[in-house]
């Protein structure tokens, strides 16, 4: 029988795909209101001024060794893996990229497994990861779909999966410091809004406060 601790785990693991799941529909409804980089930006923002209203209080003091691990978390789980995603769909092909995005676990227990102690790597999980790749590719191609190639957008799309595998193991690392969950996620979106910064400058970024009655927008940052 698995220990407690593993079953809330996976239960964890399993809302969080179908939580993850909804705001696709929710993303797309917003498009016609928001550009990719402002849903991004906004999407952050306000998920940080919720967990600032959960937890008020300051992370604790963490030296340089420690504050990289949030850092680098921030630039590749949010601002990165997001932005590489977003672009690629506007190269490539939905199916492509979604298809291409579902690496990210083959991704992450590699590196997990050269950065992480106790992550071995079992005949389990390729069989595992080779079955459930290969559904998700026959609910994205649905048997009518041609899959067509644009080496820009899917080049773009497997470094999202990849820069996503290496937030996933920056988040164990950080996990294993004991911070706070709450306080932990918002310094990492302080910092994933800080990188972001920079793109706003390259895009027709504006704000436009009367957009924010779309319901979506709280929707998708839930």
């Amino acid at each position: 029988m698995l220990p407690k601790q593993t079953v809330q785990g996976h239960l964890a693991a399993a809302l969080t795909i179908l939580i993850w799941g909804t705001t696709f529909i929710s993303t797309k409804v917003l498009l016609r209101d928001f550009a990719p980089v402002e849903i991004l930006f906004f999407r952050f923002c306000i998920g940080f001024l919720a967990l600032l209203v959960i937890c008020p209080h300051r992370l604790r003091s963490t030296g340089w060794k420690q504050e990289r691990y949030f850092l680098f978390a921030g630039l590749t789980g949010v601002t990165l893996y997001f932005l590489l995603e977003n672009i690629a769909l506007t190269y490539s092909l939905a199916s492509n990229v979604g298809v291409i995005i579902s690496v990210a676990p083959f991704f992450t227990a590699l590196l997990a497994h050269f950065f992480l102690n106790g992550e071995p790597l079992r005949s389990g999980f390729f069989i595992g990861f080779a079955v459930a790749l290969a559904g998700i590719a026959l609910i994205s191609f649905n048997g009518a779909a041609v899959l067509r190639l644009n080496p820009l957008g899917d080049l773009l799309a497997l470094l999202a999966a990849l820069v996503w595998a290496v937030y996933a193991v920056l988040t164990r690392r950080i996990a294993a410091f004991g911070c706070p969950t709450v306080q932990a996620t918002r310094r990492v979106f302080f910092y994933g809004l800080l990188f972001m910064l920079p793109a706003l400058l390259f895009t027709d970024f504006h704000w436009g406060f009367a957009r924010f009655a779309n319901p979506m927008l709280l929707f998708n940052i839930l």
